[in-house]
């Protein structure tokens, strides 16, 4: 039968060989030398190799924490309204160019009104004729009983016709003038002078942009912290170092079955018209306060079976120690602990996917929570 020696024993058994040879020439020296051989490579067989990891690390201070809905939206007018003839005629005159602010009531074209001015003169004629003989008759009717009643009656049923009959014809001739219907600016005129309109036509589009208004959808979790008033800090991507103040006006009743989103709508002060309709505008409203919150980066922490895991140091800082940690909201890159660590406690914020618990670290660099508000 072959015995097969691992190499560490080849050496031992080679080294004890030349001690009991020596020994055999010179005496006691050569067993010393060999007992010194075997004890040298026990002792370094037996010597462990302990790892030790570099880190990062920043002190857990509390601190306040505001919770925030993000939306994206888009601009619209407050009031956008097609502006439409409402009598037939060719345009005569135009008063008002595209593009320029109009109030309300404003005139802003005339129809050819020869037709129904010569209409309107007609009916006022007969509107006074008949009154004048209804007075008549009633005079004498009702103080000389002169006439019929059934003549007195006819001649007031004609003064009150011809008099309906000019008060429409009236009400036509001031529609030949189209007015605007509410103030804002002129953003379309789709007639030029000579143009045949019938009553319906467009004649152009008028947008109200002060306040203007932002259209966005909140997702259905957050149905209970939106509310009609709420105010919001809004952003532009083509004003970007400017903050305006948005608030809620209307919240819509259903969710949209697609989206999952219910529909929401901001009015935001635009006095200068730099806000257009379609720009894209983003809103921040907040859901909640927290004002002593343990908040760290989220990188921080480590996923494991059950949850996340947060290394901090041993109270001498040389060992590594893993804590299960409880979390709350987030906001960006940055979470809420609501158990699992406390203040003072110094956190591994790299190196953390390195380590293990009782691994001994070696604190290469401190950081610093920031002081101020997480948004």
């Amino acid at each position: 039968m072959t015995i097969k020696l691992n190499r560490s024993t080849r050496a031992n058994l080679a080294a004890l060989s030349m001690a009991l040879a020596a020994a055999a020439c010179g005496g006691g020296e050569g067993t010393e030398s060999a007992d010194a051989a075997v004890a040298g490579d026990s002792s370094d067989t037996a010597q462990g190799y302990s790892r030790i990891i570099n880190v990062e690390v920043m002190e857990i201070v509390e601190r306040p924490f505001t919770e925030v809905i993000r939306l994206t939206g888009v601009v619209k007018a407050d009031q956008d309204v097609t502006v439409s003839a409402e009598e037939s005629g060719v345009v005569t005159e135009i008063f008002v160019d595209k593009g320029a602010w109009v109030q309300k009531g404003q005139p802003l074209l005339k129809l050819d009104d020869r037709v129904l001015s010569g209409q309107v003169d007609q009916a006022r004629a007969q509107a006074e004729l008949a009154r004048e003989t209804w007075e008549r008759r009633k005079r004498l009717w009702e103080e000389d009983k002169v006439g019929s009643e059934i003549a007195y009656l006819e001649a007031r049923f004609a003064a009150e016709q011809t008099a309906a009959s000019l008060r429409v014809l009236t009400e036509r001739l001031a529609r030949t003038t189209v007015r605007a219907p509410i103030g804002g600016v002129l953003d379309a005129r789709t007639v030029e002078v000579g143009t045949m309109l019938a009553p319906g036509t467009p004649v152009g589009r008028i947008v109200d942009l002060n306040p203007a208004k932002i259209e966005a959808g909140v997702p259905e979790r957050f149905a209970l912290d939106v509310t009609g008033g709420t105010t919001a800090r809004v952003t532009l991507d083509v004003f970007p170092d400017e903050v305006m103040e948005g608030r809620i006006t209307y919240v819509g009743a259903a969710v949209d079955p697609g989206s999952r989103t219910f529909a929401v709508e901001f009015v935001v002060r635009n006095a200068d018209g730099r806000l257009k309709p379609e720009m894209v505008a983003s809103m921040e409203l907040v859901r909640r306060t927290v004002p002593d919150a343990i908040v760290v980066p989220q990188e921080a922490l480590v996923r494991v079976e059950d949850g996340f895991v947060a290394f901090t140091l041993s109270e001498d800082g040389t060992t590594a120690e893993a804590r299960s940690v409880r979390l709350g909201s987030s906001q960006r890159n940055q979470v809420v602990v609501e158990s699992g660590l406390s203040p003072g406690d110094r956190l591994v914020v790299v190196g953390q996917n390195d380590v293990a618990a009782g691994d001994r670290v070696n604190v290469v660099g401190e950081r610093e929570l920031g002081s101020g508000v997480v948004r």
